[in-house]
């Protein structure tokens, strides 16, 4: 059995390739050369050509032929074309924006995403709602036309080490630089799609597993439980043995959790994975609040290099201003000792469904139980 992973070297790679090599799988990556990782293991064969190239991918190919394809980097479209009558079975990667206000909430009214999304929720249909999630849509039903018994995975957001915009650094380098407060827009509470390089990759080798649960399907992957914001920065803090003073400052004026956040809205992103779940029988292979702690804790040893030759935080657009933080935190914290709150005739309440602290008191300051009747014919 003869396998090819286009990529091979970024969050998923590793997981992929040894995960394969593990089931007895021969196994050779296609990638540019330029990021190489000591994951791999050196009897794996390296095609060194960049897929995002499609004149020199097909020369790099040659007449070559594989049992399995698994394509999760470069020019997508162009990929499936050059390896269809070529490969046994193609397995590819795509993404999120393919779904209708993945990349422009305001598309729904009220703007964002309703509900978790199912592999048929409603797609960009058109260029001018958002150009590149059409584009995804097209690049998705070409990779259906060259490989009718293709498997593709829609990714969400990936983290993990060799991650080139880890969204776990804005939170890693303010322990390093010993900051003590990060400001999150509305409580950091929105639910987010991430996924564990780990856990992806598991759902990759699920479906290499069984092939005739995955054949000509497509599913979304991600962990199965999202974690908030809030929940992001505690677990990677902690995991450096770090706490953070939460400032919660309402999205519109919280300017520097922008590149937490990744979007203009704090509505939730979230996928429904039922299908990953029942088809192939997916769990998480490693909880999501350990992976963020252990990719915080491999982020503090091995601070993210440039990406295309720009500083890692160009890219995340995070300026790490903490004056200008400082300031914003104090202006607000001002702005709040100002507001007076009213006299209520009536104070409102939680609702006289809620029991849980402040809420209804008790009818009774001990629960009686009465003893259970038995069953009839039973003694």
């Amino acid at each position: 059995m003869h396998a090819l992973v286009i990529g091979g070297t970024g969050p998923t790679g590793p997981f992929i390739v040894n995960g394969l090599l593990a089931r007895g799988w021969k196994v050779e990556i296609l990638h540019t050369g330029n990021h190489e990782v000591d994951e791999i293991p050196p009897e794996v064969v390296h095609i060194h050509v960049s897929p995002h190239d499609p004149v020199a991918l097909a020369a790099a190919v040659g007449d070559r032929k594989w049992d399995l394809c698994i394509a999760t980097y470069g020019r997508l479209r162009s990929i499936a074309e050059i390896f269809a009558g070529r490969v046994g079975r193609f397995i590819s990667v795509g993404g999120g924006p393919g779904y209708l206000g993945y990349m422009n909430p305001f598309l729904h009214q009220p703007e964002g995403i309703p509900g978790p999304l199912a592999e048929d929720s409603p797609k960009v249909s058109d260029p001018a709602q958002d150009e590149k999630g059409w584009r995804i849509v097209r690049t998705e039903a070409a990779v259906f036309h060259y490989h009718p018994d293709a498997t593709h995975f829609r990714y969400p957001f990936v983290y993990g080490p060799y991650q080139p915009a880890p969204r776990e650094w804005m939170v890693v380098r303010r322990v390093l630089d010993g900051r003590r407060r990060i400001i999150l827009p509305d409580g950091g509470l929105t639910l987010d799609a991430y996924g564990y390089a780990g856990n992806i990759a598991h759902a990759i080798l699920l479906a290499v597993d069984q092939p005739e649960q995955a054949r000509g399907e497509i599913f979304n992957v991600a962990d199965s439980h999202a974690l908030s914001l809030r929940d992001v920065v505690f677990h990677a803090a902690r995991a450096l043995d770090w706490e953070f003073e939460i400032i919660d400052i309402p999205a519109p004026l919280a300017l520097p959790a922008l590149p937490l956040l990744t979007r203009p809205t704090t509505t939730h992103r979230l996928y429904d994975i039922t299908k990953l779940r029942t088809r192939l029988g997916y769990r998480d292979a490693v909880a999501p609040a350990e992976a963020v702690a252990s990719t915080a804790r491999w982020l503090a040893a091995h601070p993210p290099p440039p990406v295309n030759g720009y500083p890692v935080e160009a890219v995340l657009q995070d300026p790490f201003d903490y004056a200008a933080e400082d300031q914003l935190i104090e202006r607000w914290q001002r702005a709040l000792t100002t507001v007076e709150m009213p006299v209520w005739s009536t104070p409102p309440g939680y609702g006289m469904a809620y029991s849980g602290p402040g809420g209804r008191p008790r009818s009774k300051a001990v629960f009686e139980e009465a003893p259970l009747a038995g069953r009839s014919g039973q003694s």
